[in-house]
């Protein structure tokens, strides 16, 4: 190995977020901490319906009608779970980076080390060594945002809130990566009570022209109540399709979001334990009082 090629080992940070989010990777814009690409899922969602679509070919039939030849409905309810999923996918992938870097250590172990005003630009080298683009990093913001103002303002006391602040300004940025979601979660029965409204005019309109034609003999009426039983499967079918897809993507986003809250938390209790603990007001910054 060359001398450049060793010293582009020795500077490149454990975590890159250019090289690990997979929006990168993918060549799109990576959302910020566990955001996502709004095209990106788009059209992974795409992908992920066709797919669905391509397996129910190879399934028994029963399973298949009540995704085809049902009208619009089942599509566009299969178009909006395959979203959600594919956004629930890459939050996952994304949240799993983020975790990373509680593993890293920005502040010196030896007990002799102080975090003072005097020694903020050590540990934010030592962050710039660990990750490549701090901002990208919900732990690695949140340290670098009170140890700018700590290294400004030169107050130490100031610190502990930042990091409070900077808190619920996460959760916050949390709270909304699940909008589009929560959207999705209320489109998606909405769709299948849509279907189920269809179904029924369907059913009621043809089993009023069964009433209409009763003079007719029971031949005749036969084709026509299959009709009617056609409309009220469509009704029934879309429904329950919407449920089980709205029910299976809620659990999976409330385990999802439970494991981001923990993560938050953990984020919170790391710097507490390594930035307020490690803060120091040292004998020389102490404020004096000038004799009169």
């Amino acid at each position: 190995m060359s001398h450049t090629d060793q010293n582009a080992v020795l500077d490149r940070p454990e975590i890159s977020w250019y090289r690990s989010d997979v929006e990168q990777m993918l060549y799109f814009s990576g959302g910020r901490f566990t955001r996502v690409n709004t095209l990106l899922s788009f059209l992974s969602g795409l992908l992920i319906g066709s797919v669905f679509y391509g397996l129910l070919l190879l399934g028994p039939d029963s399973i298949r009608t009540k995704f085809v030849d049902q009208g619009w409905i089942p599509y566009a309810t299969v178009m909006l779970a395959a979203w959600s999923v594919a956004i629930l996918f890459y939050k996952w992938l994304k949240l799993r980076m983020q975790r990373r870097c509680l593993q890293l250590q920005v502040v010196p172990e030896h007990p002799e080390f102080v975090l003072s005003p005097q020694s903020v630009d050590q540990v934010i080298d030592q962050i710039g060594r660990l990750v490549d683009d701090p901002r990208q990093f919900v732990l690695m913001n949140r340290i670098c945002i009170a140890l700018a103002n700590l290294k400004n303002l030169g107050r130490v006391t100031d610190v502990d809130e930042i990091l409070r602040s900077q808190a619920e300004s996460d959760e916050a940025i949390s709270e909304s990566s699940y909008i589009l979601l929560t959207g999705f979660l209320w489109a998606i029965p909405i769709l299948g009570f849509i279907g189920t409204v269809l179904g029924l005019s369907i059913a009621i309109g043809e089993f009023g022209t069964v009433m209409a034609g009763g003079d007719a003999g029971a031949d005749a009426l036969l084709p026509a109540l299959r009709q009617v039983t056609g409309g009220l499967a469509i009704a029934f079918d879309t429904t329950l399709v919407a449920l089980v897809f709205a029910l299976i993507i809620q659990l999976a986003m409330t385990f999802l979001k439970k494991s981001e809250q923990e993560f938050l938390d953990n984020c919170a209790e790391y710097c507490s334990r390594n930035i307020v603990n490690r803060l120091r007001l040292l004998p020389f910054e102490e404020p004096t009082i000038l004799a009169s």
